[in-house]
């Protein structure tokens, strides 16, 4: 059985979902592939890890720097999703990276692939797939839209500024 909450961010609604082993998704309520994944109607209500995303959502969203490691997740995804969602992870607070540079690092030829499996990332925020930008540093796709990535982006580094 899934629990699920809204949240309500600065950016809008985030869908939070959990089930036995995890939290199973972080949406946006406008974003692409909105609750992929899940199996079954997931039912409002309360739940221990969806109470914990919460007050680590609140912490980053009032400018702490988040550890979000802590949380259980129960990822939704095929092998290569979860390796590429595990790289995301460790992408450091208020930096980026490249679809080509992760790429490299799994040894794959193009960042096309790694772009797919990021645009499919069920944790927004949580896996933090706003930190991938091009290779010429600029702004490409986000499944919660690109106005939420340069939000998001901001957020973390006061400094950053969106190339053209």
């Amino acid at each position: 059985m899934y629990v699920k909450t809204i949240y309500q961010s600065p950016l809008g609604a985030i869908s939070l979902v959990a089930g036995d082993k995890g939290l199973r998704g972080a949406w946006f309520e406008d974003q692409k592939f909105f609750e992929r994944g899940l199996t079954e109607q997931a039912v409002i209500g309360s739940h221990p890890i969806l109470d914990q995303t919460k007050q680590l959502l609140d912490a980053y969203f009032s400018g702490q720097e988040v550890d979000f490691s802590y949380l259980q997740l129960d990822a939704i995804g095929t092998e290569f999703q979860e390796k590429v969602w595990q790289l995301l992870k460790e992408i450091p607070h208020g930096q980026t990276t490249s679809y080509g540079q992760l790429a490299q690092q799994l040894g794959q030829g193009s960042g096309q692939a790694v772009g797919g499996a990021i645009g499919r990332n069920p944790y927004s925020i949580i896996v933090p797939c706003h930190r991938v930008l091009n290779q010429k540093g600029q702004l490409t796709g986000y499944a919660g839209g690109l106005d939420k990535k340069i939000w998001l982006l901001q957020h973390e580094n006061p400094h950053f500024e969106v190339k053209k």
